[in-house]
């Protein structure tokens, strides 16, 4: 057993953050290392033949109903945006409940509904799947687990070290809706709000992106967990460059950004479920931030900032009235159990 900074599992390890890389990478990284999974991203692409991308996400919101959607639509869209984002056509998942002893079997056919429509509209398939149930007081309603597999596009050539210095960084809408939809009903962080989670699936406006685009589009991501900060910081410490993004340019929600002002709580950092973040050739980038525009999924959408061959592995915000400060990972967990 490797030796590690902590002698039990905290909410933290699931921020999306420090302690989440550190339990990553002394851990799952180091233990079953190869070449695909150093790869770290939304999804494996494995060549079978064709290339074919896959990925696995749990779920666990809390709670499991929240405005604009469930936990059980969460699940089918997280898992086919993460084989979006690697540039593939999400085909079949499986699907897996963790049920706890006395979950209301109305809420589970709600949780079954949306579920359903969620594979309609993202015309993918369940095609395999589990049910446990654990005793009342050892779960909490219900956890899922989501598997998924997909062609990848032909076009599509996706990958972090394809990113080069002079991109684009464009963000497909308004910013950090999804935390604060859930932060609104939490108990103790009541408020008015109309504010509703941006949850959908992205695959349809991803493969538009893609066959218009192609080898323009560098790397495709979606900010969930940890938000946007936390993703472009990962990108920054893996590669040789650095990121510039301007807070002007930030779109956001003026319900969500007095939620965050009234909660102390960045919105860089919190959570997205129905957004992703495009590194494009600056060739490229204002004709495909008018395609984005004009689709459902990316009418708020705007660039955001750059790559740059200054302070590597840097991510720097230059602020609304031009003061500059370092983005950093979160040491710790900021919105528990959101996804």
């Amino acid at each position: 057993m490797p030796k590690l900074d902590f002698d039990i599992i905290t909410l933290g390890h699931g921020s999306g953050g420090v302690l989440t890389n550190k339990l990553l990478d002394s851990g799952v990284f180091d233990l079953l290392t190869n070449d695909i999974l150093e790869e770290r991203h939304d999804g494996a692409i494995i060549n079978m033949n064709e290339k074919i991308a896959f990925s696995t996400d749990s779920f666990l919101v809390s709670p499991i109903f929240f405005p604009g959607g469930n936990i059980g639509e969460l699940a089918v869209n997280g898992t086919v945006n993460d084989l979006a984002m690697c540039g593939a056509v999400p085909k079949y998942l499986s699907l897996s409940f963790i049920l706890e002893e006395g979950l209301k079997m109305t809420e589970f056919w709600e949780v079954l509904v949306a579920i359903k429509f969620a594979c309609e509209n993202a015309n993918v398939k369940v095609v395999t799947g589990d049910t446990k149930v654990v005793e009342k007081g050892k779960g909490d309603k219900i956890f899922i687990n989501t598997s998924g597999i997909g062609n990848v596009h032909p076009k599509a050539n996706i990958g972090k070290t394809r990113i080069q210095i002079g991109d684009k960084i464009i963000v497909s809408g308004n910013i950090a809706t999804h935390g604060m939809a859930i932060m609104s009903i939490r108990e103790g962080l009541e408020f008015e709000s109309t504010i509703q989670s941006d949850t959908t699936n992205l695959n349809h406006t991803i493969i538009n992106l893609i066959e218009q685009f192609g080898n323009d589009i560098h790397l495709l991501t979606d900010p969930t967990r940890g938000g946007i900060a936390t993703v472009l910081k990962e990108i920054a410490l893996t590669s040789d460059f650095g990121v510039d993004i301007f807070q002007r340019d930030l779109p956001m929600d003026d319900q969500v950004a007095s939620a965050c002002e009234l909660l102390g709580i960045d919105p860089l950092y919190v959570a997205n479920e129905g957004l992703f973040l495009s590194f494009v050739d600056a060739s490229i980038a204002n004709s495909f931030l008018e395609v984005l525009q004009n689709d459902k999924n990316g009418k708020n959408a705007k660039i955001i900032g750059s790559v740059v061959d200054t302070h590597p592995n840097q991510v720097i915000l230059e602020s609304s009235i031009g003061g500059k400060r370092v983005v950093s990972m979160l040491p710790g967990e900021q919105l528990p159990r959101i996804c």
